[in-house]
């Protein structure tokens, strides 16, 4: 594997994701059961959610230009670094027992850091890789940064039962460094062409947004994204299904964690094996509508092992839409606006990410932990029938290695 990893630059690529997806599952796992277990409080989860969020919603317009002019590998490599440093912080943080605000700023800090990395990382792939691998890249990407998402909570978990926060936190000055490593050893991104529409060459945000904006297909992509994981994610609230509702320790929050990784694992080995999908637009809105039932089915359980099956499921159905999402992204953007839209694609994630976690805090916090659960799986289920039925064209999507990339 490391002799592949020095020759190839999906090799080198691929690992470096995997890394900061290691570090990111760790410090978002550990933060979230050591402030749960600290303070017992469900909005402690929403201001980790709403912290990490502000600097994704701030900062895109400045981003999108930045990676644009800038040199990518360079950004991601920088960043890389960076989230070790942070991870030394929360460290220190947690060796003194500092006050939860201290641990909200260096999390304000990995948010921005990770506000440049995503769109920089992302628009940088079909740079150094050829468009007929993207597709094949994105699933190889995806199954071994769900690996590295599978392993840090679990990892996490098992060391929180034996060893104190603090030396979970400082695995992530190691992962950092060698991320950055690894993408800094990447080829030179190829020169990007000279866009035949000279507005696509204007460097202001609304480039980005505008595109998105006028795609039918990844308008609506983007939409199911950001709502059905914002409403239905339940991945902030497992500190708390695994204390109060199945009476889990560290290791059960660990499994809890992991098993939605696991179940997006299986999802790549099973659908490389299958044909390319004929219609990835109808594919996309099933597994989104099947995710809203799988989170439901999860709010009302109590039985701890149906949980973890459950979770897997879920996690199989949002590798494929990762998949679809990405891809569809890579073959219709040009390379010209890839910093710009990616980074107000990133808006979209960090939004239905981090502030489903402030959601799903807040909403817990008010209604109840299942009460909230079940809410958003409804919701979700919801917003795929107004997709459904607004953008028409959707379900009508070729195959995605039939797309080519649209004027701004």
């Amino acid at each position: 594997m490391p002799e592949v990893a020095a020759k190839s630059p999906i090799g080198r690529l691929v690992a470096a994701r995997s890394l900061n997806t290691f570090g990111r599952s760790i410090i978002s796992a550990t933060v979230l059961w050591e402030l749960y277990d600290r303070t017992d409080s469900k909005y402690v989860i929403a201001a980790v959610g709403a912290i990490q969020v502000l600097p994704v919603v701030l900062l895109f317009v400045p981003v999108g230009a930045l990676v644009d002019r800038s040199d990518r590998r360079s950004l991601t490599t920088l960043c890389a670094m960076g989230a070790g440093v942070i991870g030394l912080g929360l460290a220190v943080s947690s060796y003194f027992a500092a006050p939860v605000v201290v641990y909200l700023g260096l999390l304000l800090a990995f948010g921005s850091m990770t506000a440049v990395m995503a769109p920089a990382s992302v628009s940088l792939i079909p740079l150094i890789i050829e468009r007929g691998d993207l597709e094949r890249t994105n699933r190889i990407s995806s199954s071994l940064q769900e690996i590295a998402a599978i392993s840090g909570p679990a990892l996490a978990g098992l060391a929180l039962k034996v060893v104190d926060a603090h030396v979970v936190y400082a695995v992530i000055a190691v992962t950092g460094v060698a991320a950055g490593t690894l993408y800094r050893s990447l080829p030179k991104p190829r020169e990007i062409a000279t866009p035949t529409n000279a507005s696509a060459t204007r460097k202001d945000w609304r480039t980005g947004m505008r595109f998105i904006w006028r795609s039918p297909l990844l308008l609506p992509a983007l939409t199911l994204d950001m709502f059905a994981v914002l409403f239905a994610g339940v991945t902030a609230l497992l500190p708390v299904v695994a204390q109060d509702i199945l009476h889990v320790d560290a290791f059960g929050y660990g499994i809890l964690r992991a098993a939605q990784s696991v179940g997006a694992v299986l999802s790549a080995v099973i659908t490389s094996r299958i044909r390319p999908w004929k219609r990835p637009g109808r594919v996309l809105l099933i597994v989104v509508a099947l995710f809203g039932v799988a989170t439901i089915g999860f709010g009302l359980s109590e039985n701890f092992w149906l949980s973890v099956v459950l979770l897997v499921i879920c996690g199989a159905l949002d590798n494929i839409s990762v998949v679809i999402r990405l891809t569809l992204e890579q073959m219709v953007v040009p390379d010209a606006i890839r910093g710009r839209v990616a980074s107000v694609h990133f808006v979209f994630i960090g939004m239905s990410n981090e502030l489903g976690a402030a959601e799903s805090g807040v909403a817990a916090g008010v209604m109840g932990t299942v009460p909230s659960i079940v809410a958003g799986g409804a919701l979700a289920i919801l917003v795929v029938a107004g997709v459904a039925l607004r953008w028409r064209e959707l379900a009508r999507m070729p195959p995605l290695s039939e797309l080519k990339p649209a004027d701004e």
